[in-house]
């Protein structure tokens, strides 16, 4: 099984699972899943993200139809993910993240920097002295 992770759709951040954060997952009936621990395998609130992205588009469930759907460039409609549990359903997919949730953030929910990153900017500081 990989992992999967997307950014959320009212505040961008990426889904980690390095550290985890409340997300809920939306239909378009208006069912809700809430994740507060997400692991990186598509599972929000114990219903499987890809799962219900078939039953959305007419499917029985089955996660590979899902993927399919996703991945195929075939219109298709898809759950919404959310920190705001209040918003509602709306027809946009989430970005996928592409650091696939391999991120950490701060006790103030900002994103730490890659260790690439934290690296390049010791050596800039290095060149400048």
């Amino acid at each position: 099984m990989g992992q999967f992770s997307w950014i959320t759709q009212d505040t961008r951040r990426s889904i980690s699972s390095l550290t985890p954060f409340q997300v809920t997952m939306t239909d378009n009936k208006g069912n809700k899943w809430t994740e507060n621990d997400y692991e990186g395998y598509g599972e929000f609130g114990g219903k499987d993200y890809f799962e219900l992205l078939s039953e959305m588009n007419g499917g029985n469930g089955d996660r590979n139809h899902g993927i399919d759907l996703t991945f195929n460039g075939q219109p298709h409609i898809s759950p919404n993910l959310n920190e705001d549990p209040t918003i509602e359903w709306v027809d946009e997919e989430p970005d996928n993240c592409p650091r696939q949730g391999w991120v950490e953030y701060d006790e103030d929910g900002d994103e730490l920097p890659e260790e690439d990153e934290e690296e390049e900017e010791e050596e800039e500081e290095d060149e400048d002295e």
